[in-house]
């Protein structure tokens, strides 16, 4: 996939599917376009407005930590000799005793301002959506480990574009990693260092770039199992994180750029047991090769076998279980935390429902966040954890967006 922002068919960049949507919360990209005129506030939003996302269903408190991570097997050339590929990372699980732990903001402040300055709406900086992470809490412990699954995120997003899946996974008992691709990320480091997207075609934030991060995070992973701590500064742990991982169950899954980049991950590495792409354009460079023998689920929007010869040809290597669903009504940005948050962006500003569905399609956004809570736990429920449902044998009236396709 060439090094550009994203496109719709529509013609509409990322920028233009509503900076004033960033500024509140919802994990859009950024790309260069003149926005609808009326995506633009006509007055600040109150002071007193908090955006939220919906509480995960799983019968656990969720923690969650931050982790700043360096591949020193790979040198960066963009930072300069003697650099190497620096990350962060965020682990959410499911936790005991949260109460006096705070609660961990969807992005940090820093980042979240730098995010929404980009999109046209600085007066907004102080309104971060919260989570149901507790920053720091200690891991519930049963005796057995935490399957673990790893996520990677759009082009020019950020780690926490899908904390409604993530959460809801870690409410259910698993370890969730995420990643913020650095060079196509905004996030903010240790040091008080805040990144943002680099317009640079050499920068390494190509599909097979994402999915060497999410190796590489594998690799902490098993440190993490073994017991060692992989943040460079030696930051404290919460009580119970180390040697709680089970790097014999670990999954991942992505959107959109992640969602090629999961395919790639789990191409390359056996110890990916499934991987999911939520509306992956699986446009890889260099291009597929070889065929995949695990489980893979494919979440299809606007990057559909019918209208993608790549996403057609992707799934024609998968000798191993596979399903595709696709939930009517969806667009490209319907399968992550936009559904939960700009339903009440527009409420704000007061934005039509036809203004609305312009951005997030025509799916109904509660229906659409309970497809995210139900769909990704089944699949990771089945294939690494051996827990059998029975919601992707077919279609459910629980569902009636959801469509199966052969």
């Amino acid at each position: 996939m060439p090094n550009t922002p994203f496109s719709s068919r529509k013609g509409l960049t990322r920028r233009s599917m509503l900076g004033a949507t960033l500024a509140a919360g919802a994990a859009v990209p950024l790309a260069a376009a003149a926005r609808p005129a009326w995506a633009r506030p006509a007055a600040v939003a109150p002071a007193a407005t908090r955006f939220t996302l919906p509480v995960p269903t799983g019968p656990y408190p969720v923690g969650t930590v931050g982790l700043h991570l360096v591949d020193r097997s790979r040198p960066d050339g963009i930072a300069g000799p003697g650099h190497f590929r620096e990350l962060m990372a965020t682990v959410w699980y499911p936790a005991q005793g949260v109460q006096r732990y705070p609660v961990a903001p969807w992005m940090p402040a820093g980042a979240f301002e730098a995010f929404v300055t980009d999109a046209g709406f600085s007066d907004l900086a102080g309104l971060v959506p919260l989570t149901a992470g507790h920053v720091g809490a200690p891991v519930r412990r049963t005796g057995r480990r935490l399957p673990v699954v790893v996520f990677s995120h759009g082009a020019h997003s950020h780690q926490g574009d899908h904390t409604v899946v993530v959460q809801e996974l870690a409410s259910h008992g698993y370890a969730v990693v995420t990643v913020a691709h650095q060079y196509d990320t905004y996030t903010e480091f240790p040091d008080g260092r805040i990144a943002v997207p680099l317009r640079d075609r050499q920068a390494p934030t190509l599909p097979g770039d994402f999915a060497a991060d999410l190796r590489f995070v594998l690799d902490c992973v098993e440190k993490l199992a073994a017991g060692c701590n992989p943040d460079v500064d030696r930051r404290e742990l919460p009580a119970g994180l180390l040697g709680s991982l089970d790097p014999r169950r670990m999954g991942a899954f992505g959107w959109s750029k992640g969602g090629t980049a999961t395919a790639c991950a789990t191409l390359a590495d056996e110890r990916i047991r499934a991987g999911l792409s939520l509306d992956g354009p699986m446009q890889m460079n260099p291009p597929l090769a070889g065929n995949l023998d695990r489980p893979f689920m494919m979440v299809s929007a606007e990057f559909t076998r019918a209208t993608d010869p790549e996403a057609a040809a992707f799934w024609s290597h998968l000798r191993g279980w596979r399903l595709n669903i696709q939930a009517q009504g969806a667009a490209h940005v319907s399968y992550g935390d936009n559904e939960a948050l700009f339903p009440q962006v527009a409420k704000v500003y007061g934005w039509s429902g036809q203004q609305l569905q312009d951005v997030i399609g025509t799916l109904d956004p509660g229906q659409a966040v309970k497809i995210q809570q139900a769909y990704p736990l089944a699949f990771f429920d089945e294939h690494l954890r051996h827990r059998r449902g029975h919601l992707l044998d077919g279609p459910s009236p629980a569902f009636p967006a959801v469509t199966f396709l052969p």
